[in-house]
């Protein structure tokens, strides 16, 4: 099984490092990396050209955003599962994407997903936010749940089904996308109860009380626009996140 591993990147130079070191240690020999820059000036492509994955295909040019290139990534991937894996991102262990494979011997099942930490950007040994997700249930979509996207490994005929990013979202793509996946593309996931992604603290969607206005509005234009609620819905999914600073499970 083939999992291509799509890296959306804009001058991530800094963390790039850490972000491959995960990738080339998993033990699962399979694996193309997906490199879609959007024009970086800071020797992102330099590094990635000297120190990338064996297996890296490499574009460099404009994008309209973080979800257009995504979506140009995965046009690109060749692999039978693809999932996303981004410069402030690291792989929390070698044997990640041998869960995943394992997980996905299951036909019955179209993806998987796991649980993610949140670290410090200064210390990633420090972890701030634990989240667990959970087992599915469409009954929980109406109390804001959500499954960690960057752990959210898919067969590639799900795009091909249920389609690509919307890129008219701006920050809350991933969750518009979740949504249609898991409503009207129907989407059968199983869950991996264990840490598979470690994220650093400080992402586009809260860097200020702006963006996370703004993100709460392309929510619940998500919410409305795939029939799982409203205003109780987008409350009961930023509350959710309180428990995963204290350390207590979600839903």
């Amino acid at each position: 099984m083939k999992i291509s591993i799509v890296t959306a990147v804009m001058n991530g130079r800094e963390t790039l490092p850490a972000m491959l070191d995960s990738l080339m240690a998993q033990s699962h020999p399979q694996v193309e990396h997906v490199v879609q820059d959007g024009g970086s000036t800071d020797g992102t492509l330099a590094f990635l050209e000297a120190k990338g994955h064996r297996h890296m295909t490499l574009r460099s040019g404009p994008d309209s955003g973080i979800y257009d290139a995504i979506n140009l990534g995965i046009q690109r991937a060749s692999g039978d599962v693809i999932g996303l894996l981004h410069a402030d991102d690291t792989l929390a262990g070698n044997q990640v994407l041998a869960w995943v494979t394992d997980a996905l011997q299951n036909p019955a099942i179209d993806g998987v997903y796991g649980d993610l930490q949140y670290v410090a950007r200064d210390d990633p040994s420090r972890v701030i936010r634990h989240w667990k997700a959970g087992s599915y249930s469409a009954a929980h979509l109406r109390r804001g749940w959500m499954p960690p996207h960057p752990t959210l490994y898919l067969r590639r005929e799900v795009f091909a089904r249920a389609g690509l990013y919307d890129t008219s979202y701006r920050i809350a793509g991933d969750y518009e996308a979740m949504l249609r996946f898991l409503t009207a593309g129907q989407v059968r996931l199983g869950y991996i109860p264990k840490v598979m992604v470690r994220m650093k603290m400080g992402g586009v969607s809260n860097k200020s009380f702006a963006q996370l206005i703004h993100k709460s509005r392309e929510d619940y234009r998500a919410i409305r626009r795939h029939g799982v609620g409203g205003v109780g819905t987008l409350m009961a999914k930023n509350l959710s996140k309180v428990a995963q600073f204290s350390g207590r499970d979600q839903v």
